[in-house]
């Protein structure tokens, strides 16, 4: 008999024991302090530590491209837009470039999407390698560090790679002018050719006011033990399967479709975002990349986030305790899901759960419109902070140069 069966009656009742936390976006409900240096950073307050000054393209990079296509402003790319929004009007940004900490370059390099609204990033690179010439033509601040000043939204499945298929993103490699600079990037993996060092891993972008509005009683049981609904194989970009998800969510499919304890189908249904407020686990799996908008949603809806990605590097890591909120599971275990979460103990679940319910953890996975205190854009300024003050090193000398103009694949090299 297999080991699921184990508990089943009692998982089942605790399934209904277990209650939802809820959520709000202001600051004033009471909550468990979340303990440890990670929790101690959430509410830090970035207006006065650092200075950003921000270029003003021509709307070709920017404006008009989301004008061609509203979509992006939904799509889970869609952080480089919001940033450009946000610090337009925020407290850090200088007209002085003189005394900026840091300047940022607004290029809506995923704004590019097909009628399945899948991301087409081919033209990015030529698209921030215009940008950044530009720059560094118009005002003097990019060559004297070759960027190392700068700071790039690049919210890809592979960041600065450019590439939505892993093998052709580390073929590609990231864009040899961005070497220096700072990269905010949803891709987090380690020892990654797409993860530069230094860089600012965020959240994928998800509508902050669409899940507000699928809120439900927070007194609903969660009855729902194990919740996921998403691709197990990718048939049209791996047609032999295995390579998805590194078999991973095929692992899934094939060992749990028949399990009471798992509710995991391809299908997406209309209560999507109310059944995961009725789950006590949520699936996190990594698809083509590491991450997916799931691990907002997760977080956001109260649901204990198992994550299955190998050395992926999660969002703000500094700030958010992921090792007490999630679950992680390796991909090589992906068979035994059923012994590993039916062994939690009640009070750890719900230990991870009251953990989960912190406004200000929710908070800073979210992009909201106004921009709320402890945001996901505090968050990155917050990260931008405490890499100051530069080192002198960032700083060229006369006639030393680091970068190469001509470096990369010779399609990059073609004007935009």
């Amino acid at each position: 008999m297999r080991s699921w069966i184990r508990g089943f009656f009692g998982l089942l009742f605790l399934a209904f024991l277990l209650k939802t936390e809820g959520w709000r976006f202001h600051m004033s409900e009471h909550t468990d302090r979340i303990s440890g240096s990670a929790g101690d950073v959430l509410e830090d307050n970035p207006v006065g530590r650092l200075k950003v000054f921000v270029y003003e393209l021509p709307s070709k990079y920017n404006k008009k491209i989301l004008q061609k296509d509203q979509r992006c402003l939904n799509h889970m790319f869609a952080a480089e837009i919001y940033m450009h929004r946000f610090l337009l009007s925020s407290a850090v940004r200088t007209f002085n470039p003189e005394e900026a900490d840091w300047f940022y370059t607004p290029v809506y390099s995923t704004c590019d999407l097909t009628p399945n609204c899948l991301p087409l990033p081919f033209k990015s690179p030529r698209m921030m390698r215009s940008a950044i010439q530009l720059i560094a033509s118009k005002w003097p601040y990019w060559n004297r560090t070759e960027g190392a000043d700068h700071f790039f939204i690049v919210p890809h499945d592979f960041g600065a790679c450019f590439h939505y298929l892993e093998e052709k993103a580390i073929e590609r490699g990231i864009l040899p002018l961005l070497q220096r600079a700072t990269l905010v990037q949803t891709f987090g993996q380690r020892n990654h050719v797409c993860l530069k060092d230094g860089s600012i891993t965020i959240p994928p972008y998800a509508p902050p006011q669409k899940m507000q509005s699928h809120l439900i009683p927070p007194d609903t049981p969660r009855s729902i033990f194990v919740y996921f609904r998403g691709l197990f194989y990718d048939v049209g970009n791996d047609p032999e399967g295995g390579y998805y998800a590194r078999g991973a969510r095929a692992a899934v499919w094939e060992n749990f479709k028949d399990n009471p304890l798992f509710d995991i189908s391809t299908e997406h249904p209309t209560t999507y975002y109310e059944d995961m407020q009725r789950a006590i686990f949520c699936f996190c799996p990594l698809g083509w990349a590491p991450w997916s908008p799931r691990l907002v949603e997760a977080v956001i809806f109260g649901c204990i986030p198992v994550i299955i990605a190998d050395d992926i590097v999660l969002p703000f890591a500094d700030a958010i305790p992921w090792e007490d909120i999630g679950v992680f599971v390796a991909e090589k275990d992906v068979p035994n899901l059923d012994t590993i979460l039916t062994s939690i103990r009640p009070e750890e679940i719900l230990r991870k759960q009251r953990l989960l319910a912190n406004p200000s953890m929710k908070q800073a996975m979210l992009f909201p419109t106004p921009a709320q205190s402890g945001d996901a854009f505090h968050q990155i300024l917050n990260g931008l902070a405490r890499k100051l003050p530069h080192d002198k090193s960032v700083y060229l000398k006369p006639g030393e140069k680091f970068l190469n103009w001509t470096a990369g694949p010779v399609g990059d090299l073609k004007p935009w």
